[in-house]
């Protein structure tokens, strides 16, 4: 206890220092630009966003940035938080999907972001059989 009113005073820590495992905590500026791939190891994009609802205090969804080339053709994904899983050992997100799933699917554009009209409950309908 004692060394907790030291750190608290000096905002040193004065004590053992406790990991964070396992992984429980991850700050957001952490997690933009993980990279997401899927079970089978395919590259599936990168997080560019994390986006929090603020009525809840809870994070609703990653943006995903996925495909293209010198930002042409690049697609973007509302992928609901639940759908995520971390690779702690990896230092990546998995998402579980193919390729060509994400190649078929509803994504947005920077002008239309989720939630701020359609595009939102397309993206959640349209991801919700996984869960």
């Amino acid at each position: 206890m004692e060394n907790v009113i030291k750190d608290n005073l000096t905002g040193t820590n004065q004590g053992k220092l406790y990991p964070n495992l396992p992984l429980r905590y991850l700050t957001a500026s952490s997690v933009t630009g993980d990279k997401v791939i899927n079970d089978k190891g395919e590259d599936l994009g990168e997080i560019i966003e994390v986006m929090l609802d603020l009525s809840t205090g809870t994070i609703d969804y990653f943006v995903i940035e996925f495909g293209g080339f010198l930002g042409i053709g690049v697609k973007y994904f509302a992928i609901p938080f639940r759908l995520l899983k971390v690779d702690a050992d990896k230092k990546m997100f998995v998402f579980n999907q193919s390729k060509e799933e994400l190649e078929k699917a509803p994504g947005f554009d920077m002008e239309h972001w989720p939630d701020t009209n359609i595009h939102f409950d397309e993206a959640n309908s349209y991801w919700s059989f996984m869960g």
